[in-house]
């Protein structure tokens, strides 16, 4: 492999990475935002509960 193929090969390379760590990066706060949302929803559902102790515990049998 001679030199010229050898640099482009590296800086495609790079390029990729850097659009994958691009796309991780919306990725995330993509599900940080949806992750907050769903708090502050089950928050108000919470409030609105007549009885709040109703339904805070899950009890299972195997």
């Amino acid at each position: 492999m001679n030199i010229p193929e050898l640099s482009m090969s590296l800086a495609q390379t790079q390029t990729m990475n850097n659009v994958g760590i691009a796309l991780l990066s919306k990725s995330l706060d993509s599900m940080e935002s949806s992750g907050a949302q769903m708090v502050d929803m089950m928050r108000s559902s919470m409030e609105l509960s007549v009885n709040p102790a109703v339904g805070g515990n899950l009890d299972l049998y195997v």
